[in-house]
């Protein structure tokens, strides 16, 4: 061998060594998706280390890494009410609340009332009434903003709310509402006395890439009014045939509207972000008098993102499936999870809670569709109920335990929710609520074929293969 080309090769075999020790030095990583990185790193050295090192970590950059430490210190969070967090601890699901209460230092409320939208239409309908009643504040932060009907109606109804006087900030994903940033309705809003700003901008894709990852988004769907009223769901704010994927349609959503303190929790999510994106302080709105309580819901707020230590999402997320003793529900358009998750579902299934899992039959991803299947033998054979939505995609993200207690938000099952994006999901423990979205989500059942296990061992071997190399590498996907 020349000796430059054994330099070269040594050169490389250094750097691949040195990246393979990084990937298992990095802190708070499960060893799945170590092994994962390092396969492809092995298999593909040099694709494999560009990629690791633009793709493998859940990384922002270091300015708003610590811009967003700053915001956190400094933002000071609403009393503790010690009656709320006295009927948490009475009820069988604690743990789940007392988790999600530490992740972003917010006590859960009480007193709160929630109704559920009747459709994704109807949802705009009501949010935009709601902006039309707005008084003092109209806060909002959407990922997918587009300017079809449903969007222009709530940029119309933001427009007439700042005529009036009243305060709008508005929160728009730099890359799910591109084309509704780079339209005219954008410069509309600023020209009409609206506060706009686009959340986590890419500006130089190179430069972005170098700094923290490009596809680390904000995927919240917020809007709080008055700090007293808060929506909190799973729909984008645009029409259900969602025109940019029309073959998938209808996107089917779950939008719920909320009255009371909780509101004002919602409020410290849209102000990290808003000050995180140069926006001024709104710390006095989080201290500001309780909203009037309007009904008896227990809720806690928890918002995730790569900023977190931890894997708070889906570790909150597996400590309520525990918490089940007679029925599970779930429903997400996306289910890559991780080990936790399918452990938490198994052992659920295993123990003799009835345990449903709700998936479109079509999704608009044939990787997540593909890493999905992967588990339906192990989720089947554990007692896990399977159904795949057939009359559109099924994008509603709620799980209910023991028609008591429910989640329901902006988070997926899958990595990315867990990992990348920012997120926003709400606990509830409601009897009546909870059998409010239990019903929608028999509504969504109604409209499902089973999955049967004479179907999943019918996979042909290529495509077994497939689904398992998918689901192998899915940490890195």
């Amino acid at each position: 061998m020349k000796p430059i080309n054994l330099a070269l090769t040594l050169l490389l075999i250094t750097a691949e060594l040195m990246v393979i020790g990084r990937a298992l030095l990095r802190p708070h990583r499960e060893p799945m998706s170590r092994l994962a990185w390092i396969i492809v790193i092995i298999i593909v050295p040099i694709v494999g280390m560009l990629a690791y090192l633009l793709l493998g970590e859940a990384r922002v950059s270091v300015s708003r890494w610590r811009r967003g430490k700053e915001i956190d210190a400094e933002l000071k969070r609403p009393p503790t009410d010690p009656a709320a967090v006295k009927k948490v601890r009475a009820s069988n699901y604690a743990a789940a609340l007392a988790l999600a209460s530490t992740v972003n230092r917010l006590a859960p409320t009480r007193g709160n009332s929630a109704t559920l939208a009747a459709d994704s239409n109807v949802a705009i309908d009501e949010m935009c009434a709601d902006i039309d009643r707005a008084a003092d504040t109209a806060h909002a932060s959407f990922y997918i903003w587009l300017d079809d009907n449903n969007g222009l109606k709530v940029k119309d109804a933001f427009l007439r709310a700042a005529r009036r006087g009243v305060a709008v900030r508005v929160l728009a994903d730099a890359v799910g509402s591109r084309s509704l940033i780079q339209s005219r309705h954008w410069r509309d809003l600023a020209e009409g006395g609206v506060e706009a700003r686009i959340a986590l901008p890419v500006g130089n894709p190179l430069i972005r890439m170098v700094r923290g990852r490009l596809d680390v988004r904000n995927h919240r769907k917020l809007l709080i009014l008055d700090n007293r009223i808060a929506w909190c769901g799973s729909q984008n704010t645009a029409d259900p045939e969602f025109r940019i994927k029309p073959r998938y349609a209808p996107w089917v959503d779950v939008m719920t509207r909320w009255d009371g303190p909780v509101a004002r929790d919602f409020q410290l999510l849209f102000i990290e972000d808003w000050m995180a994106e140069g926006g001024e302080s709104l710390g006095e709105l989080l201290t500001a008098p309780v909203p009037a309580r309007t009904g008896s819901i227990v809720a806690q707020v928890l918002g995730t993102g790569p900023t977190l230590r931890f894997d708070a999402m889906p570790t909150t997320f597996a400590t309520l499936i525990h918490s089940a003793r007679e029925e599970l529900v779930v429903t997400t358009p996306y289910f890559v999870p991780d080990e936790q998750i399918i452990y938490a579902l198994t052992s659920a299934a295993r123990r003799g809670v009835r345990t449903i899992l709700a998936l479109p039959k079509r999704c608009d991803s044939r990787v997540v569709q593909a890493v999905a299947r992967s588990y339906y033998r192990d989720l089947l054979e554990a007692g896990v109920e399977i159904m795949e939505y057939r009359c559109g995609l099924l994008h509603a993200k709620t799980m209910i335990v023991d028609g008591a207690a429910g989640l329901i938000g902006s988070a997926n099952l899958d990595r990315r929710s867990f990992e990348l994006n920012f997120e926003d999901n709400l606990l509830f423990i409601d009897a009546d609520f909870a059998k409010v979205i239990r019903r929608r989500q028999e509504e969504y059942l109604a409209d499902c074929d089973p999955v049967t296990m004479d179907q999943v061992t019918g996979f042909t071997l290529p495509r077994r293969l497939l689904q398992n190399l998918l689901a192998t590498l899915s940490p890195v996907l």
